[in-house]
């Protein structure tokens, strides 16, 4: 019997429990349909155009870090007409639409230079998927960059033999990648940090948690004060709640305390 790369895929991604392990297993799929390069983000934090700070957005990207570095440092990918797009639609829309636009005089002069730029990076054709959301802070979506050599009639002859599987693969993907601990650059708690900010979400005093952790309460106080600046907030209340929106508490698999006993 044949196997089926969905289901063997969506078998990987049941299995992963990790961002990186989940991700490579949905990007090897979306390669052997012509999607070799592929972009995805999450944010929890989006306010109108807005997306909030880039270090507490899930970003994940098969492209090589030069590109990377022009697509997302540079911030090219909030100036796409697709990004608008993406900002509030739901579901899917080959990239047709903007030569189309572009034609027609439609885009706006941040787009134009944009789409100008894409095409020096070798983005021509694509997808972009916009998911559900549960709230209106939160937006993830997915771009899938044709390989080069594709054009928009390659894309939709694609998504319309493997379109419905693709959307399966990506929705699950996103499910998956949206509950799984994250940690970007710049945001990383330390063991015992996370293990003193918990114990905040339990309620407890800070002499309740230096005898809890077996340590002194001015230590506490420091591990607090570390990861009230790793999370850029002025509180530990405000810090608590973006590690648990941020998914660094309470986490199965999360480094144990004790390896770092100060």
């Amino acid at each position: 019997m044949v196997e089926n790369p969905t289901l063997r895929t969506m078998g990987q991604l049941s299995c992963a429990h990790s961002v990186d392990k989940a991700w490579c297993a949905a990007a090897e799929y979306f390669a052997t349909l012509g999607f070799g390069r592929v972009n995805y983000g999450l944010s929890r934090h989006q306010h109108g155009d807005f997306i909030g700070d880039l270090k507490d957005v899930v970003f994940l990207s098969t492209l090589s870090e030069t590109d990377l570095g022009q697509y997302l440092h540079n911030g090219h990918f909030q100036r796409t007409p697709q990004f608008r797009w993406l900002l509030t639609n739901v579901g899917a829309k080959t990239w047709r639409w903007v030569d189309e636009d572009l034609a027609a005089g439609r885009l706006s002069t941040d787009e134009v230079l944009a789409q100008a730029y894409s095409r020096k990076l070798g983005i021509v054709a694509g997808v972009t998927i916009g998911f559900p959301y549960s709230s209106p802070r939160q937006r993830g979506g997915i771009g899938l960059i044709a390989d080069p050599g594709l054009d928009h009639d390659d894309v939709d002859k694609i998504w319309a033999q493997h379109g419905a599987e693709v959307m399966v693969v990506a929705d699950y993907l996103h499910l998956k990648l949206a509950a799984l601990p994250w940690q970007s650059p710049g945001r990383e708690l330390s063991p015992r940090q996370c293990e003193a900010l918990e114990w905040v979400a339990d309620g407890k005093t800070s002499q309740d948690i230096a005898t809890l952790m077996g340590i002194s309460s001015a230590m506490v106080e420091k591990h607090l004060r570390l990861a009230r600046h790793a999370l850029d907030v002025d509180t530990t209340a405000q810090a608590v709640c973006k590690a648990l929106l941020l998914n660094m508490l309470f986490i199965k698999g999360c480094p144990k305390a004790d390896e770092n006993p100060s």
